[in-house]
């Protein structure tokens, strides 16, 4: 017959374990900040989660790629697809962007983003809690300026890159902000003109121009 473990002994143990795992995990993080670098809302800094595979697009790479867009911003359409922290959305809003909708798949990032638009007071801000690739693999409006910043090492660039086009998402001359892992050389639409890229760290940044079909 196996011997019963007294209940002191068992209730013990978990109590180390649980101090263990406690101790090995550290004191939660406190929430990040966002800061807004240009236009209307600049210095503004906005809450963002400490969650799993948040990437937000460094300050040297948003400067550069803001620079690149100069005036094309202005009263334009915008879709930030893979939004994330909001980042490229938020600095779009503040220079200019007539309308910015921001696709996130996880619930409670989309729920951060939709506060820091009340925050902001940026009615023309709106955000939409859906997977990327179904969100396209609809009905669209066509937008002036798209931000794809996908998840790194899953292939969902090319499939966006595709559906994009296919579905009817950009106006004649739309500007597409890509950025992946800088290992990948991406597939896009042969009627995508390369504009402008850089590096920082592991990511590389391309600017794609539409030209119509």
């Amino acid at each position: 017959m196996k011997r019963q473990r007294s209940s002191r002994s068992s209730t013990s143990s978990r109590s180390a374990t649980s101090r263990s795992s406690a101790a090995r995990r550290g004191p939660a993080k406190p929430p990040g900040k966002l800061r807004i670098i240009g236009g209307d809302f600049r210095r503004r800094q906005l809450p963002v989660l400490d969650h799993p595979g948040l990437r937000p697009t460094p300050d040297r790479v948003r400067e550069t790629l803001f620079n690149w867009l100069g005036q094309h911003l202005f009263n334009k359409r915008v879709l930030d697809l893979f939004a994330g922290t909001g980042a490229l959305g938020f600095e779009a809003l503040s220079r200019g962007a007539n309308h910015v909708t921001f696709i996130e798949r996880d619930a409670r990032v989309a729920a951060l983003i939709g506060e820091n638009i009340i925050t902001l007071g940026a009615s023309n801000g709106r955000v939409v809690n859906s997977d990327a690739l179904i969100f396209l693999d609809q009905p669209s409006q066509p937008s002036d300026v798209i931000f794809l910043d996908p998840p790194f090492y899953q292939g969902l660039a090319a499939s966006c890159c595709a559906m994009l086009e296919a579905n009817n998402w950009l106006t004649d001359e739309a500007m597409i902000y890509l950025e992946t892992e800088n290992s990948l050389s991406p597939e896009v639409p042969a009627n995508w003109q390369l504009y402008r890229e850089t590096q920082a760290g592991e990511s590389a940044a391309r600017l794609y121009v539409r030209k119509p079909v």
